[in-house]
């Protein structure tokens, strides 16, 4: 009866584990709003959900003064033209995506083992299938997503770093870890404004933007 009752309890312990919607991973916080990665609560550089945080260029893993072509780490030794024959991939590797080790994935160099930079698939569910309320929180405008479980992240319109800020508290850009498929100078990101749908679109590459960290 005994053993049976400590089998009871542990299949209880691993369920209880199983159906946890909320932890914290590196000392950074995430939260199962029920969609295919687990959310962080904060954008990169960020102290709360609410905070602006960082801002990075494509590719980059710091922050810098200025943000233009001429200080790009994916751009250098290139002219600012779409006929250079590297425009297309990621320079160092020769990819059109950034892999999680690859040393430019701004969310594992910042905060370590399981976080990375989102796809553009995982954007694109919490387009189509999450609730979009624009609000405030703390002095900052934002939207808070609620995903299909009831749960909910919150990000703010931090705007967006081209040598000067952009958009801030009227516009949200969040970098993807996807090239552009018909920009070659460009990467994917998720674009939003109050009044405006929320979707995936492109930046170009050397504007610094927000990044939102996921894990699995």
């Amino acid at each position: 009866m005994k053993k049976v009752l400590l089998s009871l309890l542990s299949l209880l312990v691993i369920s209880s584990s199983c159906n946890q919607t909320t932890g914290t991973l590196n000392g950074h916080d995430w939260v199962d709003i029920g969609l295919s990665v687990k959310w962080a609560t904060c954008n990169i550089g960020a102290n709360s959900p609410s905070d602006y945080g960082g801002y990075y260029a494509w590719a980059e893993t710091l922050t810098k003064p200025r943000y233009d072509w001429s200080n790009c780490f994916d751009c250098k030794d290139r002219n600012n033209t779409e006929k250079d024959s590297n425009w297309g991939v990621l320079r160092i590797g020769g990819n059109t995506s950034i892999a999680r080790d690859s040393g430019c994935d701004a969310a594992y160099s910042n905060w370590g083992g399981p976080w990375r930079m989102p796809t553009d698939e995982e954007f694109d569910e919490l387009c189509k299938k999450c609730k979009w309320e624009w609000t405030s929180q703390n002095g900052h405008n934002g939207y808070l997503v609620t995903g299909p479980n009831g749960n909910s992240i919150f990000l703010p319109a931090a705007g967006y770093r081209w040598n000067s800020f952009m958009e801030r508290g009227s516009c949200g850009s969040y970098w993807s870890n996807s090239l552009s498929s018909s920009i070659s100078r460009c990467a994917n990101n998720l674009r939003f404004r109050k009044d405006e749908d929320h979707y995936l679109t492109y930046q170009q590459r050397c504007v610094g933007q927000s990044i939102r960290p996921v894990t699995e």
